[in-house]
């Protein structure tokens, strides 16, 4: 009873610090303690080992991932340093008109995180131009933070087949998939996402207007055009040429594939094969190559390339020390009896084996406040149960990393903590829209899809 109850308030601990404001990383190490002193673990093997190196150890996780987070965080900053992503922003709101803004700023996000530029990276990059199309068709800024959250931080994330996010790695390294495990399904769910985020926030917005809700911009921000000036931003087709290079390279393999192109058929067919067993070096490889083209292309970055580089390698610091912190706290997390009877009451409660897998990673997830982190855990700690009872491994990753993106956007989720400083918002303000597109949407998008698999099987 105590074990238990000291997991509940680490998980308190670990939320309110959170939230509080406190670094990521020491607020796993203080719940991280509270979770071994409440439940009779060593703590300084619950640290040194099972927090740092163990099975789902911070360090384990990110010298797995690190040159992922690496290519996808250089990519991100040398795209937003040329200008590109404003560029490409820019072709979406001149497509569809500023009174679609909604729409533009959703697709803008989810065409930059597909393609592979790191979330923070789309938010700073979308946040001017955002505003400034909040602005003309007099939006509330809460609803270009939900239209923000959808594109950059649900589908692209988690269910488009071939995205280098981290999410689908992780899920293709430990179940030996490859990033384009149930197409279907994950294009299924993508359009369920699209369709209800999108719904959501337009009905939302009329109803705004109707109230007479409108453009609500914080003292400081600064309004107008991108600073460079539209003159001074790369062509359209240029700033797209290093985002559609690294989705051909991720893409081009799983087309020939399925083009009936094998192992034994020369160096392409090697390709193909090498492409499919490497989940997190090729998609690594197509930024990377993305980088080395956007390098060349944009002449604004010409004497300051290694510096640039510098500065993306900083940013994928961060992110990755942060997520891999979280990891690290379950890492304590799931040595606890507390955990091993969670572990065996899911597994073990009748439930379809998807959905016991979907339950047990949305907990996961929920606790952690993290969907990488969530996903680490499951596939460390629960994914092999799941395998060794008969599920297709192709459907388990595409339901994993569905199920690893709902509850994990809960208010200690440090993605949404980063986006509502960014924005200028409070929780009060913008929480329960960003809460509708990132929690209750991708959860009912998982279980149709769910429902969809029980139905035809």
């Amino acid at each position: 009873m105590i074990a238990n109850l000291g997991l509940l308030l680490a998980l308190v601990v670990l939320i309110t610090l959170v939230l509080r404001g406190t670094n990521v990383i020491l607020a796993s190490l203080i719940a991280a303690v509270v979770v071994a002193l409440s439940n009779g673990l060593p703590v300084s093997e619950s640290l040194l080992e099972h927090y740092a190196t163990g099975p789902s150890g911070a360090f384990t996780f990110a010298g797995q991932f690190f040159l992922i987070f690496f290519a996808g965080a250089v990519f991100g900053k040398v795209m937003a340093e040329a200008r590109a992503t404003t560029s490409i922003a820019m072709l979406f709101r001149d497509l569809l008109g500023r009174e679609r803004a909604l729409w533009t700023v959703m697709l803008a996000c989810a065409l930059l995180t597909y393609g592979g530029v790191v979330v923070f990276v789309v938010i700073f990059t979308i946040y001017p131009l955002a505003l400034d199309l909040a602005r003309d068709a007099n939006l509330p800024k809460r609803l270009i933070a939900g239209a923000i959250a959808l594109g950059a931080g649900t589908f692209t994330m988690t269910a488009l087949p071939g995205a280098p996010s981290i999410h689908n790695v992780i899920a293709a390294r430990g179940l030996d998939t490859g990033l384009f495990a149930a197409p279907l399904v994950g294009l299924a769910a993508a359009a369920l996402m699209i369709a209800f985020g999108m719904f959501y926030l337009e009905r939302s917005r009329r109803r705004a207007l109707a109230a007479g809700e409108g453009f609500d911009p914080a003292p400081h921000e600064r309004l107008g055009e991108d600073a460079a000036g539209p003159a001074q931003l790369p062509g359209r087709v240029r700033a797209l040429a290093p985002l559609l290079l690294v989705l051909a390279i991720i893409i081009g393999p799983r087309l020939l594939g399925l083009a009936g192109i094998s192992a034994d058929a020369g160096w392409l067919g090697r390709t193909v094969a090498f492409a499919a067993a490497e989940p997190v070096f090729w998609p690594s490889l197509a930024l990377a190559a993305g980088t080395v083209l956007a390098l060349v292309l944009f002449p604004r970055l010409v004497g300051q390339r290694m510096a640039t580089l510098g500065r993306g390698t900083s940013d994928a610091i961060v992110p990755i020390m942060s997520t891999a912190a979280i990891i690290g706290f379950g890492g304590v997390v799931i040595e606890t009896a507390g955990f091993r009877e969670f572990s065996t009451l899911v597994v073990d409660t009748g439930l379809p084996p998807l959905l016991s897998a979907f339950l047990s990673i949305s907990t996961v997830a929920a606790i952690t406040g993290s969907a990488s982190g969530g996903l680490q855990i499951f596939m460390a700690s629960l994914a092999p149960t799941y395998l060794e009872r008969g599920v297709d491994p192709e459907l388990l990753h595409r339901i994993a990393t569905l199920a690893s993106g709902g509850f994990d956007s809960l208010p200690h989720c440090g993605a949404i903590v980063v986006m509502m400083a960014i924005m200028s918002l409070s929780y009060r303000q913008a929480y329960r829209d960003i809460a509708i597109v990132t929690i209750v949407v991708p959860v009912m998008a998982t279980l149709l899809v769910l429902g969809g698999l029980w139905i035809f099987a």
